[in-house]
């Protein structure tokens, strides 16, 4: 996979042709819905030169898997097939390996270097007896190169059918759904959630549900709310007792506990239900997970990070959620909503507090769209990143890219005489928070939130990252 960013006057055929790949492989690998309008500054995922193959009758995808030295789930990720069994004749498969065609000249150690893989992979994959003799003409396979393993969660806040449908078709990239939320009252029930068409989908999809239990109330989190649970010994072990209910009847595998702006003066006091939960949840089997805020340094002052310890996170759970993300929050001045910049210094200091194997760096998949200038008290509209594109693309403006925050923005004004700027995320501001996740050595990589269309994302996952299936 490369990633293309189209300059002015281009078209996706020509770009199709530089890259000596078909426009319909690289229209799916972004969900474009009008190839013909491209806009300057936009980056494509350039699928890599794959074969296609015409399904024909009797065919079987093992079969096909077989012939091209390829595995059926290698060609179910690609096409982003619901069902490996649901092939139909005339349908175009993309195959996900490279063929190369020996030229005069060839060694296997010159076609190595030239795909970053090795002579080795390519002899096994080949079944080469005598590397030294290569004919000229001869079609081999290029092997991928491994990629880490890591675990992917997905936050969701659509539930019903309406979010089965979206994990349904998404779920082979997750390790883990995170349905949000639940909640807890004052004598230690718990609300409800019509979460069993998600929980349903995502065993389907080899996908660990976590339940959220979160201290949100009235549409923001209740420092009061989480206080009244902090404080009181016996209304936790209700509401675990409660939560672990939940959790058997609907198939939960783990917890995962957001609580935010949680009082400074309680920071032990969570420190110590988290103690009380892994104590109760644990000897059942299950995972116990936080979310926590993105900290630079150990005194941090203010409300959402005092009463973080990272330290007894790290120490206490199974994993730890980093919300590296709203820097450009919906009520504050434009910016990158998750600059590379300030993730990496959130990283340098969890590092050193928390295991890197317990670390999900948070990584948002929308974007939001400001009225400028910008006035204290106005708030920004979120965007889906397709759509962030397809507003350049209506007001005929050029996307552009900061170095530093690594990530794509842009200026427009509207019918109404407004200037606005949007910040967003795309294929390369994704490839590089991957990178980071693979760089500091994380556990993986934790989603907000499903639901905005984001196509290119999941080409671009799987071209850095093996997602791990409990």
């Amino acid at each position: 996979m490369q990633i293309h960013v189209v300059n002015r006057g281009e078209t996706l055929w020509q770009i199709a042709q530089n890259y000596n790949v078909s426009m319909n492989q690289i229209i799916r690998a972004n969900g474009l819905d009008n190839p013909n309008m491209l806009v300057v500054g936009q980056a494509l995922v350039i699928p890599n030169p794959y074969q296609e193959y015409v399904v024909q009758p009797g065919d079987a995808l093992w079969a096909i898997a077989r012939r091209y030295g390829t595995t059926i789930q290698a060609i179910v990720e690609a096409n982003q097939l619901q069902d490996a069994n649901a092939i139909t004749v005339g349908q175009v498969l993309t195959i996900p390996v490279q063929l190369y065609t020996i030229k005069p000249g060839d060694t296997l150690w010159k076609i190595a270097n030239q795909y970053g893989t090795t002579v080795e992979a390519i002899v096994e994959a080949n079944q080469i007896q005598n590397p030294g003799m290569l004919l000229v003409g001869q079609v081999i396979t290029i092997p991928e190169s491994p990629k880490p393993v890591m675990d992917v969660n997905a936050y969701t806040t659509i539930t019903g059918e309406e979010g089965a449908q979206i994990v349904s078709s998404l779920g082979q990239y997750f390790t883990y759904l995170s349905p949000f939320s639940y909640g807890f009252t004052e004598d230690g029930s718990i609300s409800t959630l019509n979460d069993e068409p998600l929980i349903t989908a995502a065993r389907r999809n080899n996908v660990a549900p976590l339940l959220v239990l979160t201290n949100f109330v009235g549409g923001k989190f209740g420092s009061d709310k989480a206080a009244t649970l902090l404080r009181n010994p016996e209304l936790q072990d209700t509401v675990i007792t409660n939560v672990l209910k939940v959790m058997r009847e609907k198939g939960y595998t783990g917890l995962n506990i957001d609580f935010e702006y949680v009082y400074p003066e309680d920071r032990e006091n969570y420190n110590n239900f988290l103690r009380n939960v892994v104590a109760r949840l644990h000897p059942e089997g299950y995972s116990v997970s936080t979310a926590i805020a993105p900290k630079i340094k150990e005194d941090q002052v203010g409300l959402l990070y005092e009463a973080h310890d990272y330290a007894a996170h790290g120490e206490i759970v199974d994993f730890v959620v980093i919300m590296t993300y709203e820097w450009g929050w919906a009520g504050g001045r434009p910016w990158a909503i998750a600059p590379i910049n300030e993730v990496r210094r959130v990283l340098d200091y969890a590092v050193t507090k928390i295991p890197r194997n317990k670390i999900m760096m948070g990584a948002p998949l929308y974007g939001r769209d400001w009225k400028i200038p910008w006035v204290s008290g106005t708030f920004a509209r979120t965007v889906s990143p397709k759509q962030a594109v397809q507003i350049a693309a209506k007001y005929g403006v050029s996307i552009q890219y900061d170095e530093k925050y690594q990530s794509p923005f842009f200026r427009y004004v509207n019918e109404a005489g407004q200037e606005r700027e949007v910040w967003f995320e795309d294929a390369r501001s994704m490839e590089v928070k991957y990178n980071t996740a693979i760089e500091y050595g994380l556990r993986g990589i934790s989603y907000w939130v499903l639901g905005l269309p984001f196509p290119q994302n999941w080409p671009v996952l799987t071209e850095n990252i093996t997602v791990n299936k409990l």
